[in-house]
């Protein structure tokens, strides 16, 4: 696909726009949660609005990849693509990132503090416990599959249908959830496709 065709699909489950690579530790985040979800690409030397900016240097880019691939993601992501493309008269670089085998894969955000994360439409999410132990069982290209709900997890969906969204602190009202477990419960909705995770606001929320 052209690059320019690639940019027009805007950020989501599978592509990702980096104006540059800063620390191994921020790009982790990025591909951990490509690989332990469906896989995609990072466009490095694309900004936030889809404007091809450009790498300084390519070789540099790629050290920190290579770097955050390694050393910062465990078990590490051995399998990534690279290719730079010119464009505009400027470089891009077009990361691959395949669905990982062997999930899931965690990342060093800090000294001794390594978390997982998945894809949540354009959003590196970190998961829970349980998230990973889905992740696990989880073959390749697989999708999640619906799954029994409790009482918490329907009333969120009942609320839904006569409301337009709901947040966390909504949900944590409604069930008498703390914010971690009802943070938990969300996500794990998300990933089963039962809601939707926006994050565009300066309060996230959650539709059907």
């Amino acid at each position: 696909m052209d690059i320019h065709e690639l940019i027009a699909r805007g950020e989501g489950e599978e592509l990702e726009f980096k104006q540059k690579t800063t620390h191994p530790h921020r790009i982790s985040r990025t591909l951990v949660s490509l690989a332990n979800t469906r896989g995609g690409q990072v466009l490095v030397g694309v900004d936030d609005a889809g404007r091809v900016v450009g790498v300084r240097d390519a070789e540099e880019e790629l050290f920190v990849l290579r770097e955050a691939a390694e050393h910062y993601i465990a078990p590490p992501l051995t399998a990534l693509g690279f290719r730079e493309v010119e464009t505009d008269g400027r470089t891009v670089l077009v990361v691959t990132v395949p669905e990982s085998r062997t999930k899931p894969h965690r990342a060093q955000v800090a000294p001794g503090d390594w978390r997982g994360y998945v894809r949540v439409r354009d959003a590196s999410v970190q998961t829970s416990g349980l998230t990973e132990k889905v992740l696990a069982r989880q073959p390749p290209e697989a999708r999640f599959e619906k799954i029994p709900l409790s009482q918490p997890e329907l009333a969120v969906l009942d609320y839904l249908k006569t409301r337009p969204r709901i947040t966390l602190a909504q949900f944590m009202q409604l069930v008498n959830f703390g914010k971690r477990r009802a943070f938990q419960t969300l996500i794990k909705l998300v990933l089963h496709g039962y809601l939707r995770h926006h994050d565009k606001e300066k309060e996230p929320y959650y539709t059907l």
